[in-house]
């Protein structure tokens, strides 16, 4: 079913599918460098470089282009165009410009067709889902007021001061207790700057970098490739952390410890994160002779040095409380993080059976299952991963106008027969253990759309992939 590189198929359970119109993962190839015992954002772009077909170009759909001399000029940032240089930005490109002036421009910058099909299996047919809600957001945000976006600026900016302040006090009164409290805010800081993370640049993704992480590893771990390819064998969110934590139903991917010690052993991950982050990348720029930091990799000092500055006389206590800070503000984050949607039994995961060529927006809506009550409290969305549809789906809209859009969303999701998964977080939490211990394959099946749209997509196209599926 699948093409195999270096003997290996696509999935380890490929065999036991057959047919032309399911599959069992969005690829084409098994992504090369992914068993790496090394994972780093730059293994997973250079493999992408050899799967892709892009022959160091930027590939969208079957076109090539070269966009070099618009790198210097791209009103996001030159490192969005710089990072992808050599692969398919298919999925990126349709989600970072909802507007239509960058498809315009694009005919100036052609070079040729592609040589071969593209690896990724998704498709964005013009009646399917994700075009047709891409369209009805982007006249929707004409009339959209963009006021409340002032208040993520503000509530970001009140947590970066609190964290500050929390580490002083804990710094200065010795206590574990409100370093606790500052851990509680450092975790809700990092995921509020995330919002700002996958828009242009901006200084407030730099405070994303407050403890270790980097908002520029994380632009291609999660904005380029987790959010783009969610639960695949393309998304380094999963593969990063395999084989300590395996959330694809692969058998042969973990054996009975993995599958069920995660219950004890995963909360030490969690912890680990952060520093563990900082390490790799360290230790990625000795084994391979480069420089894999920069000068904002020195922002998680800032901390330690606001806390020396309060509490002068003790360098082994500030030294103890920070690390403290770092390592629980890191549990606090993956807990969150590993529990926002996606790892639930209910959720499309890679192993599992769903139509082939499925439609983007489709895949993202099968790959979410949602927290109740998040969604009514933009300070709640911030701090905790909310809202996953819709960001899932426009990645670069601040989270502030996101309910201004739920009207066109949900209408669109009744026309295409779309239903969102939703669980309370404490289920949350034991689905993704569940999921973690999961080795048995599910089946997507279609649910029909509406007849109007369904008569569209017809005469669009003939694939009967294009409906949404649902778990059964």
């Amino acid at each position: 079913m699948a093409e195999r590189l270096q003997g290996k198929s696509l999935h380890p359970s490929a065999g036991h599918v057959t047919g032309a119109t399911y599959g069992m993962d969005i690829t084409r190839r098994y992504p090369t460098f992914r068993d790496e015992s090394h994972r780093t954002a730059h293994t997973w772009l250079e493999g992408r470089r050899y799967d892709d077909g892009a022959e160091g170009l930027w590939r969208i759909n079957d076109s090539l282009y070269d966009l070099e001399d618009f790198s210097r000029t791209h009103p996001g940032g030159s490192e969005w165009i710089r990072l992808t240089k050599g692969t398919d930005i298919t999925e990126a490109f349709e989600t970072h410009h909802i507007s239509r002036r960058a498809e315009q421009m694009l005919p100036k910058f052609y070079r040729r067709q592609a040589t071969q099909p593209r690896n990724v299996k998704l498709t964005f047919h013009e009646n399917g889902f994700y075009r047709t809600l891409k369209r009805r957001v982007r006249q929707r945000l004409s009339r959209v007021n963009l006021n409340p976006k002032v208040h993520s600026r503000q509530i970001l900016d009140a947590l970066l001061v609190s964290t500050v302040l929390m580490a002083c006090l804990a710094a200065k009164l010795e206590s574990y207790a409100v370093g606790l409290v500052c851990a509680i805010c450092v975790s809700a800081t990092i995921i509020a700057a995330h919002n700002f993370l996958h828009q242009r640049d901006n200084w407030r993704m730099f405070v994303f970098n407050i403890a270790f992480l980097s908002y520029r590893e994380w632009r291609v771990s999660h904005v380029i490739s987790h959010h783009l390819y969610p639960n695949s064998v393309l998304d380094m969110e999963i593969s990063a952390i395999e084989p300590y934590l395996c959330y694809l139903p692969w058998p042969e991917l973990k054996n009975s410890f993995q599958r069920y010690g995660s219950w004890l052993y995963g909360p030490f991950i969690y912890g680990a994160m952060f520093l563990g982050e900082f390490v790799k990348r360290l230790t990625e720029g000795i084994s391979h002779g480069k420089n894999r930091l920069h000068l904002d990799d020195l922002i998680p000092f800032l901390m330690p040095v606001f806390m020396y500055a309060s509490n002068p006389t003790s360098t082994t206590t500030i030294l103890m409380m920070w690390l403290y800070i770092v390592l629980l503000a890191s549990f606090f984050f993956g807990f969150i993080g590993l529990t926002a949607g996606h790892h639930h039994p209910k959720a499309l995961h890679s192993g599992d059976v769903f139509p082939h060529d499925m439609d983007f927006g489709l895949y993202q809506m099968a790959t979410v299952v949602e927290r109740r009550g998040i969604g009514e409290s933009l300070f709640k969305v911030l701090t905790t991963f909310g809202d996953h549809h819709l960001h899932h789906l426009f990645p670069t809209l601040d989270h502030a106008i996101f309910p201004q859009l739920n009207g066109v969303f949900l209408e669109t999701c009744r026309e295409f027969g779309v239903n969102m998964k939703v669980s309370s977080w404490f289920s949350q939490y034991i689905a993704q253990n569940l999921q973690l211990a999961r080795v048995e394959p599910k089946k997507y099946q279609s649910r029909n759309m509406s007849p109007k749209k369904a008569l569209a997509n017809n005469l669009q196209h003939s694939s009967s992939s294009q409906r949404v599926t649902i778990l059964v």
